[in-house]
This record gives C-alpha cells, structure tokens and sequence, in this order.
C-alpha cells in the first residue's frame, strides 16, 4: 500500500511526530473495513505490515486469527530490568466502518493530506492512535530509549463490530499474552474541546454497556384486505415508535460528575442534576456525545417485515441499539421491557457490560502531567463515553483501563461528527501533538 511517500523510505531522526502522518495515511491506505458479517477484506494486511514496522526497529509481533484473515496482534517491548510494575496494556484496532466513496470529497481509503488534515476512513477511529504508538515506539527503539515500564502492543479486529472476532479471542483464547497487566489505555480519549474559550481535555474513564438487540413480534398472516387484530407489523411499530419517543431521565455517574464540575467551575456556577444538560451543552457539537452519557439511550435503527404489499406476515423485526450507564443496567432492561409490551421477544446481538474506573493513581497523573506539558493553559478531566470500545474486554481480567490518544483541535470542528462519518479527517498538527503527548506519557510511566 506504500507509494514514494511510504514511512519506510523516510529517516525519523528520533523525533516520536516524525512519521506519524505518514504512518496515518499508510494505515487508512489499507481498507480494513468491517461490515459485520463475513464479508470484508479483514485485518491480516494491516497487521502484517504493523509487524514490519516493529520488526524493523527489532520488536517481534505475534499475530492471532480467530478465523481466516481476522488478525490481532501483539508484541513486547521496553521494560527495565530492576522495574517492579506490571506491564501496561496498550490497545488500538485495525478494522473500520465501511465508506460509501461516492458520499466523500476524498477518496476515503486514499490518505489524501488536504486543508492541513489526513482524509480518510479511520483518521479519527482509530488509525491516528495506531500511527501515534507505532511512530513513538519506532522512534524511541531507534534511539535506545525504552520505557521503564514493559508495554504489551495490542492492536485488534473486530473493535466495530463488538471485538467478538478480536479482544474478546484474546482474553478467552490467549490471556497469557496479556493477563498479567493490571492496567490499559486505548481509544477515544485525550481529546480536546472548547469550553468558553478554554480547552478541556477529556480522558475516557467510564463506557456505556452495550445491548445490541432484535426485537421480534408474531401474529396471524392473512389477506392484506381483510381485518386482522394480530398483526405482527403494527404491534412491532408500537413498540419501536415508544422506544424512540422515551425520554430516559438524567442519571449522573461518579464520573460525570466530576467532568460537570470541572466545567460548572470554567462557567462560574455549580453542577446540579437540574442545570446538567446546561453543563453539557458547554461543549457545542461535542454535546452529541456527552449529552448521551447522562442518561440511558435505546435508539432503533433496523425494520424488517413481510413479502408482498397485500400480505399481512406471520412476523416483524427491529434492531435496536441500547446503551446503559453504569450502575443503570436494572433500570434501563425494566423500562425497556415495558416499552417494548406483550408479545415482542429480545433477542440479543451482543450484551456488553458498561464499566467505570476511579480517576485517581499514577496512570492517570501520568496522562495529565503529559498532555499539561505540552498545553499548559488547558484542563483535563474525566468522561463517560456513549459508544463501546475493546476495553470492555480487557476489563473482564481486571485491567484499570483508560481512553487515551491525544488531540489538540481546533474549537470549530465538530470532532465527535466525524467518528462514522462522511469525510472523516484528523489535523495534521493534531496528530504531531498526540504523538508528542504520548511521548512524554512513556517518561511519566
């Protein structure tokens, strides 16, 4: 996938930024896209050429399919031998969403650098973090400069579509590749928004549990003409149409709690349940995202019924995609259940646990001491994050796990808009900064 701008004919000089956009296009120039089923190219190539990468500056990579061409990878590296902590767990995907080419200004698994950002599918999930790791690590190999602390590289399959083919086979299959670390970073966190002006980093120290649900309802077929009082169709569509309308109340975890009061203290008031929507729509478009982890959400997304326009079927189909809170789990399935009424069975495409950790300890000083040192005007707090990531696997063996690939951005992109979406694209600086912070990271461990 390389061309004459490849990483592999550039000389890093030990700079930990200096291939990163290189290695980013690289990355997003292998299509890894995950549609769900067995269709896809799958994450072999990617892993492959990771393991060059590592290979070349002496790092050994072992790779792991749980079935043809679904690949994760993991290596081994630093560590000093009078060191007493665990290793560290640093975790990133392969796979992507798909792109539809004709929706994008850029081809998306082109790379392209335009307007001082990397275009394409995976700039934000998660191909920048990837290119971030793998150009520090290369950079520090090279020059000698390992970590006290020994770090097992991960990088996955699977992530989006639940890590069933990818986090999840390591830790059933293959936990003595990374069971004996005790804590773990990985996506979706250390980003950067603006709040009045100020910028507020957040590090992901709580995920939503996941229920990915088809809801099924049974009646009578029959003549499209005729009456019909068991029609499958119309009791589906009443449970869809009041799952969609529900108004799911304010529910504040630890977590955001200490995140609304960061930002009450920046707005010059105090956080309450009662001004938490208030507090969240601080962030502007970043408030899509932070406005869904102070309550439940289930919001369908997938119809299925019938053959024929004058055929009354027998059965109905809807998806469904919950996300719980932690400690909301109870709550979220009973009202579910009663917006959903008699005769609509769940099925459960995957059920994940949601989980949250203490933002206290030295990993967590560790990430806030780096990213100060590189933006010492901004603040760093903790979030709840809506969506899932590999974590809720890595969690199952008890790792403390984080969100952590740093980005400074502008205050006028809409960030959180482009995980999933069309033109999808991560600044070039941004990414400079990320691998910079993560630099420092490795200094502070």
């Amino acid at each position: 996938m390389a061309d004459e701008t490849s990483v592999t004919s550039l000389d890093p000089a030990h700079d930990p930024a200096g291939e990163v956009v290189d290695l980013c296009r690289d990355l997003i120039r292998i299509d890894t896209s995950n549609y769900g089923d067995e269709d896809g190219p799958g994450e072999r190539k990617a892993a492959e050429y990771v393991a060059t990468l590592l290979d070349e500056v002496g790092i050994e990579s072992r790779l792991y399919e749980s079935e043809p061409g679904r690949t994760n990878l993991v290596a081994r590296w630093g560590g000093s031998p009078g060191s007493t902590k665990p290793p560290l767990l640093v975790h990133g995907h392969l796979d992507v969403v798909p792109a539809a080419a004709e929706d994008w200004q850029v081809h998306p698994f082109s790379g392209e650098v335009q307007d001082g950002f990397v275009w394409g599918r995976g700039a934000v999930d998660m191909k920048d973090f990837d290119a971030m790791l793998l150009s520090v690590v290369r950079a520090r190999a090279r020059a000698g400069r390992l970590p006290d602390r020994e770090l097992v590289l991960c990088l996955t399959a699977d992530e989006e579509a639940g890590g069933h083919k990818g986090a999840e086979v390591l830790v059933e299959q293959h936990p003595d590749e990374i069971a004996d670390c005790t804590e773990a970073i990985g996506e979706v966190g250390g980003f950067s928004a603006t709040v009045r002006g100020r910028r507020v980093y957040l590090i992901e120290a709580a995920e939503k549990g996941m229920a990915w649900m088809k809801l099924t309802a049974r009646g009578r077929a029959g003549h499209g003409s005729m009456i019909n009082t068991d029609n499958a169709v119309t009791r589906l569509s009443g449970a869809v149409a009041r799952i969609g309308a529900h108004e799911w109340p304010v529910r504040l975890t630890p977590t955001m709690e200490v995140l609304l009061a960061t930002v009450a203290d920046i707005a010059g008031t105090e956080a309450t349940p009662d001004n938490a929507v208030e507090l969240i729509d601080e962030f502007g478009s970043a408030a899509r995202m932070l406005g869904a982890v102070i309550r439940n959400t289930a919001n369908p997304t997938m119809l299925g019924a019938g053959y024929k326009v004058n055929v009354i079927p027998t059965e109905a189909t809807a998806h469904v995609d919950g996300r719980f809170l932690p400690g909301y789990e109870d709550e979220f399935f009973t009202t579910l259940r009663e917006l959903c009424g008699e005769g609509v069975e769940i099925d459960f495409l995957s059920h994940q646990q949601p989980w949250e950790m203490p933002y206290e300890g030295h990993l967590v000083d560790a990430m806030t001491r780096s990213l100060m040192a590189e933006d010492p005007d901004a603040v760093v707090a903790p979030y709840l994050m809506s969506g899932g990531t590999d974590a809720k696997h890595f969690t199952k063996l008890g790792m403390t796990s984080y969100g952590f690939a740093p980005l400074r951005l502008p205050a006028d992109l809409d960030f959180t808009a482009l995980f999933h979406g069309v033109d999808e694209r991560v600044p070039v600086d941004a990414l400079e900064f990320g691998a910079r912070v993560f630099d420092r990271f490795l200094d502070e461990l």
